[in-house]
């Protein structure tokens, strides 16, 4: 058997540290290539399209869109419309660049099961009949255009990816790149939600902030290197601040650093409300919108209006104490009645 001696030793040394800063050049070589001045980034940004939400206030309050490169969060509570709102934009970005869209693809990854076909394809219906309506004339010029307005054709580009557990939505998020490099026309990823298997079966919390941060960083890069929209939908959660519980948008004041734009949906009376709750360039403003047979449109029952930040704020924080204190009461129903061993009414059980 052959024995190590001290020049192996420094042989093995000296190699690993001529990797080691060969690897260092090449990412200053990297990041040199990389450099741009900030009369292109603006150049760029002003020349980048929208994927349209289908409600035209919602657009306007967005400026224009859910923008591409870039990651945007929307947060609400159960039943406001996130995932409705989710599979709009994967339809919508599919809109032919004829007529104003984008004529992209989509990736949507569901950790819930949320993800409803039936759902889907009322939706492309709808946007179709949209389109139809604004340009009566236009699909009937090429027989490639007719075959583009077809609801199957919709459903087609979308890739879909179901995940159940948070080993998965790693490992898929990682698998992304590739499948991206492959597919170069994807024009939107829509996660929904990032955050329901971290919350469910994640017990090491310090492990789970450096794990989310990994893949929010990888998010971002996606978005900006393959020129597509990062849409993430998010869960709401409790938090306790100055000696009372509220609700938040779940994985906390750290997470919301990962997005450049926040979007948070709540209930006002019996009205859905959208409230830009950050932006690099937008301010905080809110818009109605309604989900309908067809998908995300207009409010036609509410007029749009300017809504003063410290209103608005107040108006979210307000709604959310409230549903906090419902959920409160439900939890409390809920352990008094496993306490006395007694059955829990239908629709109560932790299923």
């Amino acid at each position: 058997m052959a024995h190590e001696t001290p020049g192996d030793d420094f042989a093995y040394d000296l190699r690993f540290q001529v990797v080691k800063v060969m690897n260092q050049l090449v990412m200053v070589i990297r990041l040199c290539q990389g450099a741009q001045n900030a009369w292109d980034m603006l150049s760029d940004e002003q020349s980048q399209k929208h994927t349209t939400t289908g409600s035209g206030d919602l657009n306007d309050l967005l400026g224009g869109g859910i923008h591409c490169k870039e990651v945007t969060e929307i947060g609400g509570v159960p039943g406001v419309g996130k995932t409705q709102l989710g599979i709009q934009l994967a339809i919508n970005v599919q809109i032919p660049v004829e007529y104003g869209g984008l004529g992209g693809k989509a990736v949507y990854i569901d950790t819930e099961g949320s993800f409803m076909v039936e759902r889907v394809y009322q939706i492309a219906e709808g946007c179709i009949r949209d389109i139809l309506e604004h340009f009566p004339h236009s699909h009937e010029k090429s027989s490639s255009g007719q075959k583009q307005l077809q609801p199957e054709h919709f459903l087609v580009d979308i890739y879909y990816f179901r995940i159940c557990s948070y080993t998965e939505q790693i490992a898929v998020i990682n698998y992304l790149e590739k499948f991206l490099g492959e597919h170069k026309d994807v024009r939107i990823v829509v996660i929904d939600s990032v955050t329901f298997h971290f919350r469910q079966d994640f017990e090491d919390l310090a492990l789970r902030t450096r794990v989310l941060s990994g893949l929010s960083l990888k998010l971002m890069k996606i978005a900006k290197t393959y020129n597509l929209a990062v849409v993430l939908l998010n869960q709401v959660t409790t938090k306790f601040t100055e000696g009372s519980f509220q609700l938040t948008l779940a994985l906390g004041d750290s997470w919301s650093h990962s997005c450049a734009n926040r979007v948070i949906l709540y209930w006002n009376g019996n009205e859905r409300y959208a409230c830009l709750d950050k932006s690099p360039s937008l301010p905080v403003a809110s818009a109605p919108y309604a989900v309908t047979g067809k998908g995300i449109r207009d409010d036609l029952h509410t007029n749009l209006r300017e809504v003063d930040a410290t209103e608005q704020a107040t108006i979210v924080f307000l709604y959310l104490n409230m549903w906090h204190i419902i959920h409160s009461q439900i939890n409390t129903v809920i352990r008094e009645k496993q306490l006395q061993g007694g059955q829990l009414p239908i629709g109560m059980d932790n299923s």
